[in-house]
């Protein structure tokens, strides 16, 4: 750490939101779906660098950065971590010391769907585990309400009849002001948007991966679902697991998400799969662009897109990642299929 990020580290203890963070924004704002609600087009991910082994001055540093920088979007869940439930700790001690005027400039959301506790009552999409779990979430978080509340994951196990309903007793209790689901493919999301839609439940996302490399969302026809329906994707993933950066160009990092996790696998760095990003590459810099911005702008190349949310380590990274063009020509968005499909 360099003696400038040292001391600003050291300065956020007493450091207030800049008062220019508006006019300054580089990040713009788009409609979650039909609703009234806008949210910027990147949020900060909580998945990653906010659990119980990360450096908890970093992570304030962060949320500074990102909000300064018009991400007023934080994406968490109740197994972030890890230990699970302590991004939703350290996010809620941050808020409390640093940002405890700001609350109502912020949509932060939170869900549940993946194991979280021990029994039969700790996963899925129940109407006992959603209730306990976001009574939990609030209250590492301190808050009386979350802005979204998303089911994490379908339930198989569970109608999603009563997993809806649930969602929508959730808003009318004033836990939540809008829900969402997150991993429904088309056929889940329609049975759920039907249910909602008889509720008058304030449905208005689903959060799901995309990015230039996985186009299940396309293929499956979710994406155009949203646009037929009305509500908004939230993209995870958008670089998908960093290969969509240079993190790999030279061999794989020690600290890397391919070292240190099971979800990105080696065999995919494959001598096709360097001449693919290659030529991403010519492309971006023929738009004045990195790789990453290349990737992070695709994503947000469509009206279905709401926001994208992005992982960082670092605020550099941050400042890094928001300098984004979602516009195309016809010709890039070819060229870019072109490689991608091949």
């Amino acid at each position: 750490m360099d003696e400038t990020t040292f001391k600003r580290l050291i300065e956020n203890k007493t450091r207030k939101p800049d008062p220019m963070r508006y006019k300054n924004a580089a990040v713009k704002y788009r409609r979650a779906g039909n609703s009234g609600l806008k949210l910027p087009e990147l949020a900060l991910g909580l998945w990653h660098n906010f659990g119980s082994f990360d450096n908890f001055e970093i992570m304030r540093d962060m949320v500074f950065t990102a909000f300064d920088s018009g991400i007023t979007m934080f994406d968490i869940a109740n197994n972030y971590g890890p230990r699970g439930g302590t991004a939703e700790e350290n996010f809620g001690r941050i808020l409390r010391e640093s940002f405890a005027g700001y609350r109502d400039e912020m949509i932060i959301t939170t869900k549940a769907g993946f194991p979280m506790w021990r029994g039969p009552y700790g996963t899925g999409g129940n109407r006992k585990y959603l209730t306990a779990s976001l009574d939990a979430s609030l209250q590492r978080l301190g808050l009386d309400y979350v802005d979204i509340f998303y089911h994490h994951r379908p339930d198989p196990e569970t109608p999603i009849e009563e997993t809806c309903y649930m969602l929508h007793q959730l808003v009318e209790r004033g836990k939540t002001l809008y829900v969402g689901i997150s991993n429904y493919n088309r056929e889940q999301t329609e049975a759920a948007v039907k249910v909602f839609r008889e509720l008058k439940t304030p449905f208005i996302l689903n959060q799901v991966c995309y990015n230039m490399l996985d186009r299940t969302i396309e293929e499956n026809g979710l994406k155009a679902l949203a646009e037929e329906a009305g509500f908004g994707i939230v993209v995870y993933s958008p670089l998908a697991q960093g290969l969509l950066t240079e993190r790999y160009t030279h061999g794989i990092p020690e600290d890397s998400r391919m070292r240190k996790s099971w979800t990105l696998k080696e065999e995919r760095l494959t001598p096709a799969f360097f001449e693919k990003l290659s030529k991403l590459r010519d492309i971006a810099a023929a738009r004045g662009q990195t790789l990453p911005e290349l990737a992070l702008s695709w994503t947000l190349k469509d009206k279905a897109v709401s926001s994208v949310i992005i992982g960082a380590s670092s605020s550099e990274q941050i400042l890094e990642n928001i300098k984004i063009n979602p516009d195309f020509t016809a010709e890039e968005l070819t060229a870019i299929d072109g490689i991608c499909n091949s």
